[in-house]
């Protein structure tokens, strides 16, 4: 029984220089070279062959009911039963793959959003229609479904499935109270579907003319590239005129993060569950403890961070860090630009030390139209890779604009590309849908290997200062900002489940104070302006129920993995290569285990922040002797 829920890796791009040239990357898609779009034809070969197979699985519905009542009767009844449910389940993730990323090339395509809200009524019948499923197996004990398996060596395919549902059975509901939660599934996604749309489509994002006469909108990929100009009034501008805007809608983004936290209090509270943290991780038998480790190791490093904050003072020349320097260029006069086809020979060369059958998988998604590149009018903002098609291939959608996190972009998408191709290679379709918390390793593996290679490369200081800045504003990304984002992800959940009014003032208020104590704004160390806070309103990610720590635990777990397959430890591609096959086959934290990764130690986590203080000791050195010239 595979999860209908499609893994979309987001990767918030964390750019370091954007030339003029840069700056009106977006084109007409039907001006976008065909080999530089994705090739939706391998799922479906048109719309219409799209709407036959549709109609076609939601014919197959009503052969799920006849098993009702009857799991427990035989192995071979279970058996049938979940065989079906599995083929059903197979074909309504590739319908609403492709319905999606057809949507998601011109998010104003009316057909293409009604094909997204087909498919989530469809999943929602389907759900429905199986919802007695999970209760009659609970209603079994563990006893009777070994015997079952021992009987049936079939259903050995669903023994971990099996035992997931048994070992939740005190969150299990009866038949009638499944078939009504199942119910809800249509409306619990209303609001991640209105704050994307808003956010992506109707948002009166402004245009913004820049000191040298340049001139760009500030929509959310805008944003991106725009915050990072090397002029400093301009980067304050961009920064008051995108945050300004979204102040304007300050409630109505409130209303729709509130909306969510409500759908998730109510799914855990329904399932009996303590809070809506325990009703997230249980999911993957992750205990809450490991996400309040993640937040505590993170604030007792605070002092790193804010060793790295003033270095980018340092390296700026500016007497008071101010938040929109963050992404400022550190070192003047870089070319760090790089065109598409240049990326992706980059990342080839970058994942060598994985092997040729890793190597040669990476080539073909580059060379077989998986990847969807550029930026176009109404192209979803940011990039994923998407891995639902178990029978084609992974997908990957890109809005590259030439920079160097453009190409790391390319590799954190082409990681999670390289993890689904290998688990739907090597895991029958039950279990080769792998857990969110092991999603972001395979994606941060692939930007270590690319830094180590470019640094390998690069012998020139300004080149090489600009890379390892670039390393640490991947760690403040991915280890600190994501950290501080589920840490106010926790925070707003918890006033919720206290039953405090959530308010898009409140929400800014709880931002607030969090991004202060993580920015040291009471110790001088970056001034961060009081609109800023409504910053929150910006990140799609809260609408995905507690992943973003994911990004963090699973960044110290790569960078384990990283420093022995680059230390030539024996073994070490050969255990990580197992793990990217594993699938769901077992649960995350014991998959990392034998890579040889143990998440419930603070091992990993201090080994990141050991290999962080390394780079600041690297940079200091080479800013201290220019500084003796």
């Amino acid at each position: 029984m595979k999860k209908h829920a499609i893994r979309l890796a987001v990767l918030l791009i964390l750019a370091v220089l954007v030339p003029a040239s840069a700056l009106a990357q977006s084109r007409d898609r039907a001006d976008v070279p065909v080999e530089y779009t994705w090739n939706l034809e391998d799922i479906y070969p048109s719309d219409e062959a799209w709407t036959a197979a549709k109609d076609k699985v939601a014919g197959e519905f009503d052969k799920i009911s006849a098993f009702k009542g009857k799991l427990a009767d035989s192995p071979s009844q279970l058996l049938a039963c979940l065989t079906l449910d599995s083929k059903i389940t197979k074909e309504l993730a590739r319908l609403y793959c492709y319905a999606a990323m057809k949507s998601d090339q011109d998010t104003r395509v009316a057909k293409y959003q009604g094909m997204k809200q087909a498919m989530r009524t469809l999943l929602t019948d389907y759900d429905t229609k199986a919802s007695y499923i999970a209760p009659e197996i609970t209603a079994m004990d563990q006893a009777a479904v070994d015997a079952a398996i021992e009987k049936e060596p079939g259903l050995k395919l669903y023994k971990m499935a099996l035992s997931d549902i048994l070992r939740t059975k005190a969150h299990r509901l009866s038949t009638k109270e499944e078939k009504l939660l199942a119910e809800t599934g249509l409306m619990a996604s209303a609001p991640g579907v209105i704050n994307s749309i808003f956010s992506n489509a109707e948002l009166p994002f402004p245009e913004i003319t820049l000191s040298d006469g340049t001139t760009g909108r500030l929509n959310q990929a805008g944003y991106c590239r725009l915050r990072t100009v090397a002029n400093r009034a301009d980067r304050k501008d961009v920064l008051n005129t995108f945050f300004g805007t979204l102040a304007k809608f300050k409630e109505t983004f409130g209303a729709q993060l509130a909306g969510e936290v409500n759908k998730d209090m109510f799914y855990a509270r329904a399932r009996k569950y303590d809070s809506s943290l325990h009703y997230a991780l249980d999911a993957n038998n992750i205990a809450v403890e490991v996400y309040h480790s993640l937040i505590e190791n993170v604030n007792k490093n605070l002092p790193s961070f804010h060793r790295y904050l003033r270095l980018r003072q340092r390296m700026l020349g500016v007497k008071q860090l101010e938040y929109y320097d963050i992404y400022a260029p550190t070192v003047k006069d870089v070319d760090l630009e790089y065109s598409y086809p240049k990326a992706t020979e980059l990342v080839v060369e970058a994942v060598k030390p994985m092997g040729p059958d890793y190597v040669n998988a990476l080539k073909r998604a580059c060379r077989e139209r998986w990847i969807d590149v550029y930026p176009s009018p109404g192209k979803k903002a940011g990039a994923y890779s998407n891995d639902g098609c178990y029978d084609v291939h992974p997908y990957i959608m890109l809005n590259y604009n030439g920079q160097y996190e453009d190409v790391t972009t390319l590799a954190h998408e082409l990681g999670h590309a390289m993890h689904g191709y290998h688990s739907n290679k090597n895991q029958p379709y039950p279990t080769a849908d792998y857990s969110i918390f092991v999603a972001e390793v395979a994606s941060t593996l692939n930007e270590g290997l690319l830094m180590a290679h470019m640094l390998d490369t690069i012998k020139d200081d300004d080149v090489k200062l600009s890379l390892l800045m670039t390393y640490l504003d991947g760690i403040r990304g991915t280890v600190f900002r994501q950290t501080q984002f589920a840490e106010f992800e926790l925070a707003i959940h918890e006033k919720a489940e206290a039953g405090e009014p959530l308010t898009g003032d409140a929400i800014t208020q709880i931002y607030g104070d969090i991004v202060k104590k993580y920015y040291g704004c009471d110790q001088g160390i970056c001034k961060v302006d009081d609109l800023y806070f409504i910053e929150w309103a910006y990140i799609h990610h809260f609408f995905y129920d507690y992943y973003v720590y994911q990004y963090s635990t699973s960044f110290t777990a790569s960078t384990a993995l990283s420093e022995r397959i680059l230390g030539g430890e024996p073994g070490a591609v050969e255990k990580t290569i197992e793990f990217l096959s594993a699938g769901g086959s077992k649960y995350p934290i014991d998959t990392l285990k034998d890579a040889g990764v143990d998440m419930t130690s603070s091992e990993p986590f201090d080994r990141t922040m050991k290999v962080m203080n390394r780079v600041m000791d690297e940079i200091e050195d080479i800013l201290d002797k220019r500084d003796k010239k």
